[in-house]
């Protein structure tokens, strides 16, 4: 979608223990690739605008923002600001899509929450939790908003669209 990508916007919050590690995470994947990261530090409503301006200001090309609860409630926001920008944005939830964002792709939620209910069938039964093996998500999902990459420019692949689960015309 974007091969020339050097800077990419990181929306993330130090309060949130899984954005966190998220966070950390990517740093030696973005360092191979040659991406910059450029971080943006957001524990609550009130720091989205200072952290929106330091994105401008850095002249990213991309956005993302990882798992944390003060995103997902302000999606249409993020997504909204990213359109302005005319950046692609990529986000973990399909919701992020849904309210404007360029994709998403992620464990199928749908489909954990009926391996959880096995789990949960099984502790009823007398499994002991502790002796249940952890599993990964093994079903994706890919969702794409073709009004939002109309609106930014971007002319996605047809072959990428054909991978997709969901495309919102």
């Amino acid at each position: 979608m974007a091969p020339s990508l050097s800077r990419l916007a990181v929306l993330w919050s130090p309060a949130d223990a899984v954005s966190t590690l998220t966070w950390r995470e990517i740093q030696n994947p973005a360092q191979q690739l040659g991406i910059a990261l450029h971080s943006l530090e957001v524990r609550s409503i009130d720091q989205f605008e200072a952290a929106f301006a330091s994105a401008a200001k850095a002249k990213v090309e991309a956005i993302t923002a990882l798992p944390a609860p003060v995103f997902v409630v302000n999606a249409r926001r993020i997504a909204e600001f990213s359109r302005a920008n005319r950046w692609p944005s990529i986000f973990h939830l399909p919701e992020f899509v849904h309210a404007g964002g360029l994709l998403s792709y992620g464990p199928d939620r749908s489909d954990l929450f009926r391996r959880a209910a096995t789990y949960v069938d099984k502790i009823l039964k007398g499994a002991t939790p502790a002796d249940l093996p952890v599993e990964r998500p093994t079903k994706f999902q890919l969702v794409v908003n073709l009004k939002t990459a109309e609106a930014i420019g971007l002319k996605l692949p047809s072959g990428f669209l054909f991978r997709a689960d969901e495309v919102i015309e």
